[in-house]
């Protein structure tokens, strides 16, 4: 009989652990939560107002799996002087606006330290 209880006891503690793995990983799965390092309070920063838009470049990058994910680029990319930017997670693309010469592997170093892969980096004319 004690076999029993021991056994019932850990299938609820089991069961508990499960459903409270569970409970917390939803966010994240929606998108919503703190992935990726990420805080889900943090505004993203609005791209600048540039006076003159001396290029405009498209860069591809790859690991970029939430919301949080595209703020946290999106707001790396607009904290630079001379830099708009708008990033999109579902074209895994951002899109930016240069005031200033800034080099491709410049931007790409930036985004790679946040640990996400640039694939390319195009230049629109």
């Amino acid at each position: 009989m004690s076999s029993v209880v021991s056994t019932t006891i850990i299938v609820v503690i089991l069961i508990i652990i499960l459903f409270f793995a569970v409970k917390n990983s939803l966010p994240h799965f929606r998108g919503e939560g703190g992935c990726c390092g990420g805080d889900a309070q943090e505004k993203r920063i609005k791209p600048a107002k540039l006076e003159h838009v001396i290029e405009e470049k498209v860069i591809s990058i790859e690991g970029m799996h939430c919301e949080n994910c595209t703020r946290r680029v999106q707001n790396a990319l607009n904290s630079l002087d001379g830099v708009s930017a708008k990033v999109s997670g579902e074209r895994k693309e951002a899109v930016v606006k240069l005031g200033r010469e800034l080099s491709d592997s410049e931007l790409s170093d930036l985004i790679t330290g946040l640990g996400y892969r640039v694939v390319s980096v195009e230049t629109r004319h």
